[in-house]
């Protein structure tokens, strides 16, 4: 099932200062995510939670993006997509449409990490709820994406999404996030905080926990990310750009 949504008119640059549009592609996870955004606005989104069609998806909802808002795909300055990490076959499936929009338009591809976007995510939720956590120097925002067992993909980032810990394939264990706790406050956002929050049952956690977030992100993380790596014409390579697995990626052999 598919959702979509129209948030304002597009602004054309003739009207009023020129601003980026930028079309977003994410089908990193289970649900998929496709918009346009001009600046921070995000003018039109679309979402499609089954995984299986996410191909599809893309190459339908692009084209209902730009009738819903009287875009045509030459007013796109840039395709901004995730690049993991995520599930495997869905990185390679969005890449590959960006890809070939981007090369097919000749416009720059800009490349999004769904932990950094996740981080993001975790710094607008403190926003929106004042929390005073956003005050603390030593905040510190675990980016957790499930990679089966206890295993999760991870990155760690500052209040300013700089890179406390850089993003790679984490096994989970009490040391860990007990080591992270002493080092100051901690949030964990993401699909991996669910086996995450069994760890603190552990009475070493009985006076300090992390703030688990039960939220994700979306295309307003990626058009505001977007806009920053395409201020500082931070693009990808189309010929040599590939998905971040963060881990080996075995196909498994085909049964005859």
């Amino acid at each position: 099932m598919s959702y979509f949504s129209i948030n304002s008119p597009p602004i054309f640059a003739k009207q009023l200062q020129i601003v980026n549009t930028i079309l977003h592609i994410d089908t990193a996870g289970p649900d998929a995510l496709i918009g346009i955004s001009q600046g921070l606005q995000v003018i039109a989104s679309k979402q499609n939670n089954l995984s299986n069609t996410h191909g599809e998806f893309v190459q339908a909802g692009v084209e209902q993006l730009c009738k819903a808002t009287a875009l045509q795909l030459k007013d796109i300055d840039a395709i901004a997509v995730t690049m993991g990490p995520g599930s495997y076959t869905g990185l390679r499936v969005g890449l590959a449409s960006a890809k070939g929009l981007a090369f097919a338009l000749d416009k720059p591809l800009i490349g999004l990490s769904t932990l950094s976007l996740l981080a993001k995510a975790a710094i607008g939720h403190l926003i929106e709820t004042r929390n005073a956590l956003l005050d603390d120097k030593q905040l510190q925002v675990f980016s957790m994406i499930d990679a089966r067992r206890m295993e999760i993909f991870g990155g760690i980032y500052n209040s300013s999404l700089a890179y406390l810990a850089p993003e790679k394939a984490i096994i989970l264990d009490e040391l860990l996030l007990l080591s992270l706790l002493d080092n100051g406050p901690l949030i964990c956002i993401g699909s991996g905080v669910t086996k995450t929050k069994t760890l603190t049952q552990h009475p070493d956690f009985q006076n300090k926990l992390p703030l688990f977030l039960d939220c994700s992100y979306s295309i307003h993380e990626m058009a505001a990310l977007a806009v920053d790596k395409f201020k500082a014409n931070d693009f990808e390579d189309l010929a040599y750009s590939g998905p971040a697995y963060l881990k080996d990626y075995y196909q498994k052999p085909l049964i005859k």
